[in-house]
């Protein structure tokens, strides 16, 4: 990845005319808004003219303060949690309906994950979670509360699910086992670690059937696996939204567990039973009569 302009910035910093240090420390400063503000907006905030700001930018490469928004949409589109339109939430709630943008936006990005999810694929991913020997998931920075989500939902339906690698180790233990009759679950949302190739590369050559779960930047690796999911992380601001991730991981814990259910039911019910005998939450836990729910 070329520098983003915050690394341009200080690599020139010391070679910068005052007036051009003034406005470079106004970018750093003020980096999550960078894609809202206009030439002028730079100009009349940092008191220097338009052809100083127009100067700046192309010392640090960019051939117009359009190629400078659109390498701040592009940092935005990488994960930099960079605000692209500063206006938005304000005008929601001007408008007397604060949610209803997030809502629309929200509702897109589920219709585009399903929307792309074909049901015989689908079908594939739940029969090689539910029969696999064993289920291993993996998940780094913000992938990582997913992969231990699912995690949590899958051990209630079936044993031998585990997350790699344990805390302060390294993969390569937990990778050296696989076979044919395991299913690695790799989730791979943007802002990865730099050895995620290497990972993804590493699975491929494995026996194991994988699924990735991630954001469209990870296409990239969609060939390397045996299923790719695409869940779009899209947001009105600067944060990125892991709902639709939610809700993937929802959908495919319970159709583990319809895939297994007589096992499934039993296994709930005997980890409730533990719960109780462990005294391990605060409210009691009560058996559950599977009969009833018929």
């Amino acid at each position: 990845m070329t520098p983003h302009i915050g690394q341009r910035i200080a690599a020139q910093f010391d070679a910068l005319s005052a007036q051009e240090q003034r406005v470079a420390s106004f970018i750093l400063d003020h980096f999550d808004d960078l894609a809202v503000y206009s030439a002028a907006d730079l100009a009349r905030l940092t008191g220097v003219s338009k052809s100083t700001v127009s100067r700046l930018f192309k010392r640090l490469g960019f051939e117009s303060y359009r190629t400078v928004k659109d390498h701040a949409r592009e940092l935005r589109n990488l994960g930099v949690p960079l605000v692209i339109d500063a206006h938005a939430m304000e005008e929601e709630s001007e408008s007397g309906a604060p949610f209803q943008r997030h809502l629309q936006r929200e509702q897109e990005n589920l219709q585009r994950c399903f929307a792309s999810l074909a049901p015989q694929d689908f079908a594939a991913m739940v029969d090689a979670l539910a029969v696999a020997h064993q289920v291993v998931i993996v998940g780094f920075r913000n992938s990582y509360p997913l992969a231990l989500h699912l995690r949590q939902q899958l051990v209630q339906a079936r044993s031998h699910v585990r997350l790699a690698p344990q805390p302060n180790q390294s993969l390569a233990e937990e990778l050296v086992d696989l076979t044919e009759h395991d299913t690695v679950v790799l989730f791979g949302f943007r802002r990865r670690p730099s050895a995620f190739a290497a990972l993804v590369a590493a699975l491929e050559r494995s026996p194991a059937n994988v699924l990735l779960i991630a954001d469209p930047t990870a296409s990239q690796f969609a060939t390397q696996v045996t299923w790719w999911l695409e869940v779009p992380l899209e947001s009105l601001s600067a944060f990125d939204s892991y709902a639709t991730a939610n809700s993937v991981v929802c959908l495919l814990a319970n159709a583990v567990l319809h895939q297994r259910l007589a096992d499934g039911r039993e296994r709930i019910s005997t980890i409730s039973d533990q719960y109780a005998e462990l005294n391990e939450l605060a409210s009691p836990v009560m058996s559950v009569d599977w009969d009833a729910h018929q």
